[in-house]
């Protein structure tokens, strides 16, 4: 199985853990030149930008890790077009959360990071 096959198996397994968790999601794979955000969706009351990161151990660190300063910053520019782009969106609070795949345990970061910029 390829890495993109892998990465998808595990970003469902993540939705479908977000949805048993009263998160709806509104928008997966949000993609604009600058970068992409996996799921898009809204949860008490907060809009929120999820990134899903995969790991098969921990061999290599934690999985929440891999989301760095970097990635943050990619993360919080994208999710400003994602408000461009819905407009009605604007007017809610906003949240950036991460939720990890490791040995098929599904962990969710609730509000894992703040705005970068």
């Amino acid at each position: 199985m390829n890495k993109r096959s892998v990465g998808t198996i595990n970003e469902d397994r993540a939705v479908e853990y977000l949805q048993k968790n009263d998160f709806v999601i509104l928008e997966r794979n949000f993609r604009v030149r600058q970068g992409e955000i996996d799921v898009v969706g809204l949860h008490q009351n907060c809009l929120v930008f999820v990134e899903v990161k995969f790991r098969s151990g921990n061999k290599h660190g934690e999985a929440v890790e891999a989301v760095g300063v970097t990635k943050q910053r990619q993360i919080c520019k994208v999710s400003q077009f994602y408000l461009a782009f819905h407009p009605d969106m604007g007017a809610k609070n906003i949240r950036y959360d991460v939720v990890t795949v490791v040995n098929d345990q599904v962990v969710w970061y609730q509000n894992a990071f703040d705005y970068q910029h």
